[in-house]
């Protein structure tokens, strides 16, 4: 399970007056001249170690401290030239308690540093530390310390470090900031140039795994010292304060600050143009996937020193000006997609030799770029203007010039007709041209893209009718080959060798050779769909046991579902509806089912629904509508809570339409169709009244349902989208959005002539 981790990070480096206290800690030997460590001091520390539980055989600091060893070989101390300890580090010593209020460690008053960083003292920190106010560095970070940051810690003005973080896991106590919160705590700290809050709770309200929330603090804007902010990956909400008065700020990260709910819980606002003026030391800007809103100001790209420019997934709209003429600008990275962005691209965006990055896709811009312009950026190595605008249509020919250096190119939905010529691209790793008006062949040449670099390839949503012969050996590192609704036909090309990703979804005929399991044996998602494949499912297909999607739906399949298919316990979504299959479904699923989509309708398959079903708790969708099944109503399922869709139509189910004696059968339901079988007796109220999301609003549908669909990679954005189709007085309806649509379909008739009286 992926844990996911939310920082507050305030990160200033330090001053060179910083450094060179910091040399004169550690410069020199010992003491020197004949001088001792004071007695007081070394009694301080044996008394510290004697309260301390530490493991002796793991320490390497803690039990060299001795009376019969010389203080100077004691580990982790360090002593000043009157034999005063000034620094000590007790990082790592594997101590697991013996430390509170009354310590002796609080009376080491000339201390200047203290770092107690990676133990398990399992306690709140002490008020004590109020004590030590001499203190520059404190490092208190993987201590298992947790509770409320005591406010004694603010008077310590002579502070430059903190670092609180943690490596926070939900359930377990940490470290908080509530009273006082963090303006109280950092208003005395005049000196403080970093502060680490990794995974302390800042929100004025404990909410159970919810991480910062609220407004930015208005005193950001008084922060004149201010170096490095990042308030990324959180809930802020309301809109961003001005920084130009923080003259030395090179970093602004706050990206993602979506909450649960996207409309009221994320930053929002315009930029204005006032808040960058003076920043001539910023490098960094990243405020994407937010709900920022506004003309982008044209300052942001007179900034001398600026190198990032992130702005994606935002609400940005306008026009986009010319941009200001900047002499050896640093830009590299211009990321502006997914916005509200109109109007042709300037011009000036072109002169910026720099330019590493250049992403401006999913935007409203209009117009045509000329292939001319693209020979000016000769550094430029990703390239990204998918579904806006076009590409010159006269000129979108193989003559399209395009930078060397590419590595990825992202065409998506620009009116090409054409193939650009990317054959002497060598480094060419990533080309996305779906969404085309492509026609003709795939040509030989795009294989040998990159001398066998090319991961990722997406030609789908074209006009391309075969491949051009003779079709080589795919590329091997080819992970992502997506050639969805397409007019290719002939035979079935070979998978590449370690593919992940292949969709084939097109006019495809032929049989499935009898070892072709072999070469998608990496592959999680592989489709077939919609294509006219006949023959048998081999059982080859079953050596594929990293498949989590596999959709053969929409064939000529005959023959049975081999039974080792449907035991493979990594595998999500089975879909093999539409197609001849015949018998019976196989008996045994794995005790281990994944299982969330099982979609057979529309075969010719008898028998029974195997008890083993009741194994797949994470089951949302079970299809079966349309075979010649013949059996009663699975009520056997009943703890499989996650049900949404139950289709039964068109079978010879019959009996009672019962439902246990549980308060909580299927709660997640939303979908039932059970017509057009052989079941009597009433309709269960019981039944209607457990199904409780068939009686939500569309909001609610949309906030905690969502939609019908499995996300493929679990850290990518690939998702396999169900579809369902109802049937409402006689005609078919199909929803790919299946849960949000239905909500609409209030008068649907999901029974329809199936209960005999």
């Amino acid at each position: 399970m992926r844990i996911k981790l939310f920082s507050w990070l305030y990160f200033l480096p330090l001053c060179s007056i910083f450094f060179g206290i910091h040399v004169a800690l550690v410069s020199g030997d010992c003491l020197g001249d004949g001088r001792v460590c004071l007695e007081d001091e070394m009694m301080l520390l044996l008394q510290l170690k004697s309260t301390l539980k530490f493991n002796d055989a793991a320490s390497n600091k803690l039990v060299s401290w001795n009376q019969s060893t010389h203080c100077c070989s004691w580990g982790g101390v360090i002593w000043d030239a009157t034999g005063h300890v000034v620094s000590l580090d007790l990082s790592s010593e594997f101590i697991s308690g013996g430390f509170n209020g009354s310590s002796s460690l609080f009376n080491l008053q000339h201390l200047q540093r203290l770092n107690l960083a990676n133990n398990t003292f399992s306690s709140q920190i002490p008020p004590g530390f109020g004590k030590l106010d001499n203190l520059i560095y404190l490092n208190l970070s993987e201590a298992e310390f947790y509770g409320q940051i005591p406010i004694e810690i603010s008077g310590l003005t002579r502070l430059v470090t903190i670092d609180f973080s943690i490596l926070y896991f939900p359930g377990l106590p940490r470290l908080k900031l509530e009273n006082p919160n963090l303006r109280m705590m950092v208003q005395n700290l005049t000196e403080l140039r970093e502060l680490y809050l990794d995974g302390v709770n800042i929100s004025r309200k404990d909410i159970s795994d919810c991480d910062f929330s609220g407004p930015i603090p208005k005193a950001m804007a008084d922060l004149t010292q201010l170096v490095y902010l990042d308030f990324s990956n959180n809930k802020f909400s309301g809109s961003i304060p001005p920084l130009s008065l923080s003259k030395s700020l090179t970093h602004i990260d706050l990206y993602h600050n979506y909450g649960i709910y996207l409309f009221h819980n994320n930053l929002t606002g315009p930029i204005a143009s006032f808040h960058w003026d003076g920043l001539v030391n910023l490098v960094v800007l990243d405020l994407s996937n937010n709900a920022l809103n506004g003309s982008l100001p044209t300052q942001l790209f007179s900034l001398p020193s600026l190198q990032t420019i992130r702005l994606r997934n935002n609400q940005f709209s306008g026009p986009l000006s010319e941009f200001p003429v900047v002499p050896f600008s640093a830009l590299n990275t211009l990321d502006l997609s997914s916005n509200n962005l109109e109007g042709p691209i300037p011009e000036s965006a072109f002169h910026r030799q720099s330019l590493n990055i250049l992403d401006l896709s999913s935007n409203k811009f209009n117009g045509t770029v000329e292939p001319s312009s693209f020979q000016k950026l000769g550094n430029l190595t990703t390239l990204s203007l998918s579904y806006n605008f076009s590409i010159n249509a006269g000129l979108a020919t193989p003559a399209l010039l395009l930078p060397l250096n590419l590595t990825a190119l992202k065409l998506a939905s620009c009116k090409l007709r054409t193939f650009p010529d990317l054959s002497t691209h060598s480094g060419l790793a990533y080309l996305d041209l779906s969404d085309n008006q492509i026609s003709g062949s795939i040509p030989s040449w795009i294989w040998k893209i990159g001398n066998g670099s090319l991961t990722y390839l997406n030609l789908s949503h074209n006009l391309l009718e075969d491949l051009q012969q003779p079709l080589s050996n795919l590329p091997p590192l080819l992970s992502t080959l997506d050639l969805w609704f397409n007019q290719l036909r002939g035979p079935i090309p070979t998978p590449p060798l370690y593919s992940i990703y292949v969709d084939y979804s097109n006019r495809f005929t032929s049989s499935i050779p009898h070892d072709f399991g072999l070469y998608i044996s990496f592959t999680i998602f592989f489709s077939l769909s919609n294509n006219n494949i006949t023959g048998i499912i081999p059982k080859s297909i079953c050596n594929a046991t990293d498949l989590q999607v596999l959709d053969l739906s929409d064939n000529a399949f005959g023959g049975t579902i081999p039974s080792c298919l449907i035991q493979n316990e990594h595998l999500a979504v089975l879909n093999l509806g539409m197609n001849r299959l015949i018998g019976n479904i196989p008996w045994e699923l794995g005790h281990m089912c994944s299982l969330q989509t099982l979609d057979l309708n529309e075969n010719i398959l008898d028998g029974k629904i195997p008890k083993s079903l009741a194994n797949c708790e994470a089951l949302e969708v079970l299809n079966l509508g349309n075979n010649g099944m013949n059996d009663t109503f699975p009520f056997w399922l009943k703890n499989i809570s996650s049900l949404r869709v139950l289709v039964m139509r068109g079978n010879k189910f019959h009996g009672h339409i019962g439902c246990p004696d549980s308060n909580s059968t299927w709660p997640m339901l939303q979908i039932v169709d059970i017509a057009l079988n052989n079941f009597n007796g009433g309709l269960p109220e019981k039944c209607f009244s457990n199904w409780r999301a068939m009686m939500a609003g569309e909001d609610d549908v949309q906030s905690k349902s969502n939609y019908l669909r499995f996300k493929i990679l679990q850290f990518g954005q690939l998702y396999y989208q169900d579809a369902v189709t109802v049937t409402s007085k006689g005609k078919e309806m199909e929803f790919v959005k299946a849960l949000t649509i239905f909500v609409k379909l209030r008068k649907i008739r999901i029974f329809e002539r199936n209960i005999k009286w």
